[in-house]
């Protein structure tokens, strides 16, 4: 069955998408979902971040009696998604612990009287045994999940909590199911199915390209002075850097704050009041940088990130997908870059083969990893790559570094047999670095010591330098044919896959170290261009957008977004209808900044006359 198009929709639904959310049309692949859901479906919808999800549940809350309830995993996310339904005109309420008791008062009051049409909830509420009871006395008329691939074990931030939701929607009286999530392969797809809905949901999986997201990968040279770089050149933007460690995140902050960067650090370990403070900053100030471990990042709804980078390898494609999908949520070009090392690659496997979880788990697990670094190493479409993994066929997107730099190949069966010789002869007990050192025939006293410099393979690998065997070593470790040794101390082993390469029957393709530059980074223009003038009024808007945001103490974005403002700076509108012609502009938000905003360009307009 095909699912329903555009015309199946009410007239009603497009009067509220343009009254309500500012917007002439549906982004792609809304209206179906939306359609879907007002005939009263269960439907499980993969749709890539900044597609839109919220607006698929939040439209039809609206056009249907009943309150909808939304499953939501942060605190800080829902406070955030009220303040911005309230601000349209929409009936919407959470109940959290983060949330003060007048405002809990104050929903639940909308919720006796009939006139709450959204409710945000917590999976640890809904898992209290008297909330059930507390809300089958009210018209529930569906239940939608938010981040749904937390109901997986194979999803990359499994939640148990999540295990308890589709009990609870029988509870109530079998509601219609919702579920939404941005990164779910096939396994996972299949497993939130089963454990979330009593039948086979009508399945959207609407694609997982972001043509505005300028994809780069690079190994680890000098990663401070790498991401100094890629900071530099995107001074004054806002983004997220991803670490590995709470302490790197601090030591890298301070780094970049010394530079004069508006540098935070973010992780589990700072006293929640802190963590507060950070986010709130991020989410309400321009260019403030995240430096943060994946502590932070679900509950963040900020449209206007720039970049994102991670300063250590992410822990999947899954992982990576999600991390990079926080960046250009407004549309607009937004730039990633992901560093990676020998270290990261053999910490992952290691974190893998010693976790406690059961050997299938860490099976999936050891496949996803062998995909993250196939993709890091790949010289093809780093687009291509990841939309093949997620069982999506394309052509190159022509855009990220690797279509943009057009890495060629060249055959390294030589240096790779003569350093996975070099792995065998020295008992497959070593790392890198010591292999190295034999390798380029250097006598350190541990190479003589253990008789090391009387090998056959001692001074063979002269032909290349320290960085460029380490580039072998990376890419044998991505192709499979070298591994960690398990529980040991980093040793390299090596694989059955390797045999055909020592044997000279297989051929193997590098891409060679000198070609790994950090090209230098584009910095992304704004749909705004180069035209002063507007640049100037932007200015003046978004000084006007922060001072309103800290007096309502709300994020900048949900007073307006940047393409709000974008927008604004173009048109120059002169009148309150004129006004409503702005993209992200409804009746609610014209009503209540409409006369501030037209102040602000008519003061610009006449500064210039």
């Amino acid at each position: 069955m095909s699912p329903p198009a555009p015309a199946d929709l009410p007239p009603a639904a497009a009067k509220a998408l343009k009254n309500n959310f500012g917007f002439a049309d549906f982004r792609p692949g809304q209206a179906e979902i939306v359609a879907a859901v007002l005939a009263g479906e269960p439907l499980l919808a993969v749709m890539p971040t900044g597609a839109g999800k919220s607006l698929c549940y939040q439209l039809p809350a609206l056009l249907t009696p009943g309150v909808t309830l939304v499953v939501s995993p942060l605190i800080a996310l829902m406070r955030d998604q009220v303040a911005a339904l309230t601000r349209m005109g929409i009936a919407a309420g959470a109940l959290t612990s983060g949330h003060a008791w007048e405002e809990v008062s104050a929903t639940q009051r909308s919720l006796r009287e009939g006139r709450l049409k959204l409710l945000y909830l917590s999976p640890e509420r809904l898992a209290r045994p008297d909330t059930v009871d507390w809300l089958a006395q009210f018209p529930i008329q569906r239940l939608a999940v938010d981040e749904a691939h937390c109901i997986s074990q194979w999803g990359h931030d499994f939640r148990p909590e999540y295990r308890a939701i589709g009990g609870f929607a029988r509870a109530l009286g079998n509601l219609q199911l919702i579920a939404f999530t941005a990164t779910a392969d096939k396994a996972t797809r299949e497993d939130i199915a089963e454990r979330l809905f009593d039948r086979p949901p009508r399945l959207f999986v609407q694609g997982f390209y972001r043509p505005n997201l300028h994809l780069a990968m690079a190994p680890k040279q000098q990663t401070r002075r790498q991401l100094a770089r890629f900071l530099a050149a995107r001074r004054g933007q806002s983004g997220i850097v991803y670490t590995a460690t709470r302490k790197r995140s601090e030591e890298l902050a301070a780094d970049f704050a010394g530079q004069g960067i508006k540098a935070l650090a973010y992780h589990a370990g700072l006293p929640a009041e802190l963590r507060n403070e950070r986010q709130a900053r991020f989410q309400s100030e321009d260019g403030v940088v995240m430096v943060a471990t994946v502590a932070f990042g679900m509950g963040i709804d900020k449209p206007d990130i720039r970049f994102v980078a991670h300063a250590d390898l992410p822990k999947s494609i899954e992982a990576y997908y999600q991390e990079v999908g926080r960046a250009g949520r407004d549309g607009l070009p937004a730039d990633t870059l992901a560093l990676y090392g020998l270290d990261d690659m053999r910490l992952r496997r290691l974190q893998i083969d010693e976790g406690e979880a059961p050997e299938e788990v860490k099976r999936v697990e050891r496949q996803r990893l062998a995909a993250l670094l196939a993709l890091m190493e790949s010289p093809a479409c780093r687009w291509q790559a990841i939309r093949r993994y997620f069982g999506e066929e394309s052509e190159p997107c022509g855009h990220c570094d690797a279509c943009a730099g057009g890495v060629a190949l060249v055959d390294g069966t030589v240096p790779a047999q003569k350093a996975l010789s070099a792995i065998l002869r020295t008992g497959q007990r070593f790392g890198s670095e010591h292999l190295i050192d034999l390798l380029l025939g250097e006598p350190t006293e541990r190479i003589r010591g253990l008789g090391h410099d009387r090998l056959p393979t001692f001074g063979v690998g002269k032909e290349l330098d320290r960085r460029s065997w380490r580039g072998v070593f990376r890419q044998l470790l991505a192709r499979g044919l070298i591994e960690s040794e398990i529980g040991g101390y980093g040793g390299w082993r090596v694989t059955q896959a390797a045999r055909p390469v020592l044997r000279g029957e297989a051929k193997v393709e590098l891409r060679p170290e000198e070609t790994r530059r950090l090209r230098r980074e584009r910095v992304a223009k704004a749909l705004i261009g180069d035209d002063p003038a507007a640049v100037a009024l932007l200015a003046s808007l978004r000084a006007h957008r922060l001072g309103l945001a800290r007096a309502e103490q709300v994020p900048a974005y949900v007073i307006f977004p940047d393409r709000t403002l974008i927008d604004m700076a173009e048109r120059r509108p002169k009148t309150l209808a004129e006004m409503a012609e702005v993209h992200g502009v409804g009746q609610a938000k014209l009503k209540r900044y409409g006369e501030s905003f037209l102040a602000v360009i008519a003061a610009d307009v006449a500064s210039k006359a």
